[in-house]
């Protein structure tokens, strides 16, 4: 009976998730233009992916994307929780649900175009155009905010005042109770943050008009992998891409998890 329930969530994870990653992971080998059958040409497309310098141009701007956006996300996520904390009665819910609205705009094409055009200078300008993407990135900070704050209401609020009688100020609190006691929530929200980071994708189609301009300065690796695939038919290499992708970001996971040891605090740890 349990499977009987599980069955179209089973059917659905089979046929839209694992089967096509087999499929892709096949075509990762071979020569495949949608149209004609696939060729198996080995390694080919793994080895031309580090002699093409767009590739390595859209890994650099993908890391630079990601080097500045979760940080500066998560940093007005917290500031904002922190300040939506602070605050008492029915003024929070209110507060709290204009500040996650952005959030539930950020993959619409509307607010991309919306953007492009606010930053119309900018965007056009091959220093800046990146800096515009982060900032619509950073502007998105609901979802990791919500999460703060739901961290943030199970501090034990003794602690804060016991740290008070004893004198310390709201910065001493902020270092020694809070953010060690938000650590798990930070942990998290990095992880997350960082994974979604990676597949950012529409803001940088549309803010560039599909073509990761100017000068490749929004060449995001998805991007990239979208023009090879969908653009020029190259199946094959755009699996590869895929796959490479995959593998970078669970290692970049898994060097998180791997460094949480030294920055994560739980409750029940002495």
């Amino acid at each position: 009976m349990p499977y009987l329930f599980l069955a179209p969530w089973l059917l659905g994870a089979i046929g839209l998730t694992v089967a096509p990653m087999v499929v892709s992971l096949y075509l990762s080998f071979t020569d495949y233009d949608l149209f004609n059958e696939p060729r198996w040409v080995g390694l080919d497309n793994y080895a031309r992916l580090f002699g093409d310098p767009r590739y390595l141009d859209s890994v650099g701007v993908t890391l630079r994307y990601v080097a500045w956006s979760v940080p500066l996300k998560l940093l007005i996520a917290l500031a904002v929780a922190l300040l939506l904390n602070s605050l008492r009665g029915k003024g929070q819910a209110f507060f709290r649900s204009a500040f996650y609205a952005p959030s539930l705009l950020g993959a619409s094409v509307g607010l991309a175009l919306a953007w492009r055009a606010i930053f119309d200078t900018w965007v056009d300008t091959p220093d800046t155009a990146l800096v515009t993407v982060v900032l619509l990135s950073a502007w998105q900070f609901g979802a990791p905010m919500v999460i703060f704050l739901a961290g943030l209401q199970q501090i034990p609020r003794d602690l804060f005042d016991a740290a008070a009688v004893d004198g310390a100020g709201w910065w001493r609190r902020l270092a020694s109770i809070t953010l060690p006691m938000l650590s798990p929530v930070l942990f998290f929200n990095l992880v997350l943050e960082t994974i979604h980071a990676f597949q950012a994708f529409t803001q940088a189609f549309v803010v560039s008009g599909g073509r990761g301009g100017p000068a490749d300065s929004t060449l995001f690796y998805t991007l990239y992998l979208y023009e090879r695939g969908f653009t020029e038919f190259r199946m094959g290499y755009a699996s590869a891409m895929a796959w490479v992708l995959l593998v970078a970001v669970a290692l970049i996971t898994a060097v998180l998890f791997r460094t949480s040891r030294y920055w994560v605090f739980y409750g029940d740890e002495r």
